[in-house]
């Protein structure tokens, strides 16, 4: 079955994409975390974009941006619809296929935010970072970096470039950030865009 084409509500505004995990079982301080992430982006005037669930981490960012008056829309593949439980009182586009999903979060942010999440999370950032790596965007991107979450993955990536596998300059195509108030900081700030060093990691 077919769907309707996709659109979207008017918006001129910024929008920040928030990746993480639709996990039920995580770390309660991390829903907490993703929840202040959306209320804080909705006190900042930012519309957020998101996978369009109502579990985990994800529904809590909504919910969030949602009940502080925020702009919200989730972009959700149809096959996700009752896994990852609709979170239908913000604005909702369903596409067919996970590809589509990640295309339209990037096409309608301006910045990323990555928070814990599992591995749908880590793809989606994988692959953002390397259409960062091969210059086909420039776009801000910061790990919320809760209680050392991505150290495994910054020693991996540090990793792959004392193997000679990536350039050096790839490590700095991200920032860090210990908490929901550091990542706004980083996104709203000009800087965040360019390439920044992160030597703790």
């Amino acid at each position: 079955m077919s769907l309707p084409p996709v659109s979207f509500l008017p918006f001129d505004g910024s929008s920040v994409c928030l990746f993480c995990g639709a996990s039920e079982t995580a770390d309660p301080a991390y829903t907490e975390a993703a929840y202040a992430f959306g209320r804080a982006t909705a006190q900042a005037g930012w519309r957020l974009v998101y996978g369009g669930g109502g579990v985990g981490l994800m529904g809590a960012s909504a919910r969030g941006a949602h009940e502080a008056g925020g702009r919200v829309v989730g972009i959700m593949p149809a096959f996700l619809r009752s896994r990852e439980r609709l979170f239908d009182e913000v604005e909702t586009v369903v596409v067919t296929s996970m590809h589509e999903r990640k295309q339209l979060m990037y096409d309608q942010s301006d910045a990323f935010v990555v928070a814990p999440g599992g591995i749908g999370t880590l793809e989606e950032v994988v692959e953002l970072l390397s259409w960062k790596r091969l210059d086909l965007h420039h776009k801000p991107v910061v790990f919320l970096n809760l209680n050392g979450f991505w150290d495994g993955f910054f020693a991996l990536m540090r990793h792959s470039v004392d193997e000679g596998m990536t350039p050096p300059s790839f490590l700095e195509a991200w920032t860090v950030a210990d908490t929901v108030e550091e990542a706004l900081a980083l996104i709203q700030s000009p800087e965040a865009a360019q390439p920044q060093k992160h030597d703790r990691r």
